[in-house]
């Protein structure tokens, strides 16, 4: 089947989720403007959209409506031409309307898995459970008679261990999108140890008309992203317990959230991202990690505890952020999580005395939303660099054995044979996390 045809008939098992959205928006716009080209205009294009909650599916037909709408707004030139024949869409406005009609038309929502019996795609951002999956895709493939492609959305789960347990002969592939899929230009593409190349084709012709980045990474669990992530969070965590030796608690997790991302120049410190995934969603990922993966000892203890006190953190799911580490409110950090008191002491209560403590940033200290798209910044951050080596405070030597450790783990998952290359993990880095400079550099 040719690549279109792949597309007539697609599901999403997840749909409603923050992930599942966002997936089903772009495969929708992919599949509206190939079906609105004149070769296709009988042809007749599904989109399956499943999720288990009547509700949440409600709520997702209006945030399709939305989104699509703002697209549509943006691509007026494209749209025009694919509605040249319609002499009765003369305004804008008439054109984007009909775009979005047309492309909600192709959705199909409902609770129901059998739904995905029909489709050649199913793409799946369900819950990160390995059971789950297999339980799912093994449904679907024992009743789809098209032996369909699986896309799986899993950013930890080894594809093979998938593959194999759901009996698939390599119809499955790892197609990582990042949080916000609609959003976020970074895919990682992960192949079991029997890849299916005509879906791998597919895969990379679908994701560079969605104009994604992909970077490939090896079937090992974790992946680049996460394998970098959950690594720096354990070393984040590790500082933290040691600062809270001589410090409180609180004031520890403060002084290293500060320090990597004022003086790791990220967009946010590492609790702070520990907060927007989730701390429950972490240590899963890491307990997934650390079960396959004999020797790492991937466990954190500070999470464990958190996680056992009912603190998450995670978005509502209008997407503002739930209490984690930090207490949020209208978007910035207002407290720190104590655990003895089991609230939020103020950071009004500490900043001063810990800011004093860590000591000042360099005068040439580049600002992350600044610097980003700086065309100079591998000098800026040179320069900087050799700034912190010769001050010797407390925030410069936390942040250049921060700097040193996150290299230190790139460099691993190269040696490791998870990344492929120093230039992989760097663009997971710079791409997926949004980092202002890649972890193996020459900077230290």
């Amino acid at each position: 089947m040719s690549y279109e045809e792949k597309l007539w008939n697609v599901s999403v098992i997840g749909a409603a989720g923050k992930m599942g959205s966002g997936i089903l928006l772009l495969t929708a716009l992919e599949m509206a403007d190939i079906s609105l080209k004149a070769e296709n205009k009988d042809k007749a294009f599904i989109l399956n959209a499943i999720d288990i909650s009547p509700e949440s599916l409600k709520g997702l037909m209006n945030y399709m409506r939305a989104q699509v709408f703002k697209m549509a707004e943006k691509k007026m030139v494209q749209l025009r031409h694919m509605y040249a024949d319609r002499a009765d869409l003369i305004e804008n406005s008439e054109i984007v309307n009909q775009y979005v009609n047309d492309t909600l038309a192709l959705i199909h929502p409902g609770t129901r898995i059998e739904k995905a019996f029909d489709s050649h795609i199913v793409f799946e951002a369900a819950k990160e459970d390995p059971d789950l999956k297999v339980k799912l895709f093994s449904l679907i493939n024992t009743h789809n008679p098209h032996q369909p492609w699986f896309f799986t959305n899993t950013s930890s789960i080894p594809i093979t261990e998938i593959d194999e347990k759901a009996g698939l002969g390599g119809r499955i592939i790892g197609f990582h999108f990042y949080n916000p899929p609609a959003v976020q230009k970074l895919v990682e593409v992960i192949k079991p140890k029997q890849a299916n190349e005509d879906m791998v084709n597919f895969a990379m012709q679908y994701a560079k008309n969605l104009r994604k980045v992909v970077v490939p990474s090896n079937d090992i669990a974790g992946f680049i992203g996460n394998g970098h992530f959950m690594r720096d969070l354990l070393y984040g965590a590790a500082e933290a317990e040691k600062l809270s030796v001589n410090y409180p608690f609180t004031e520890a997790i403060y002084m290293v959230n500060k320090v990597s991302q004022d003086f790791l120049v990220r967009p946010m410190g590492i609790f702070q991202l520990i907060d927007y995934v989730g701390l429950d969603v972490c240590q899963y990922i890491l307990s997934v990690m650390n079960s396959r993966l004999p020797g790492k000892d991937l466990n954190s203890k500070l999470l464990d505890d958190m996680v056992s006190m009912g603190v998450k953190g995670g978005q509502f799911s209008d997407g503002s952020q739930k209490n984690g580490f930090f207490k949020y409110e209208k978007g910035k950090i207002t407290g720190v999580f104590a655990p003895a008191r089991k609230d939020y002491i103020p950071v009004t209560d500490m900043q001063t005395s810990c800011d004093e403590r860590l000591g000042a940033l360099p005068e040439n200290a580049p600002v992350w939303k600044s610097i980003i798209r700086n065309p100079n910044k591998d000098d800026v951050f040179r320069a900087y660099f050799t700034t912190l080596k010769s001050m010797n405070t407390k925030g410069s030597n936390l942040a250049l054995a921060f700097a040193e450790n996150t290299k230190k783990i790139g460099l691993t998952l190269v040696s490791d044979g998870v990344a492929n290359s120093d230039a992989d993990v760097n663009t997971v880095l710079l791409t997926g996390f949004f980092h202002a400079y890649g972890p193996i550099n020459d900077y230290l």
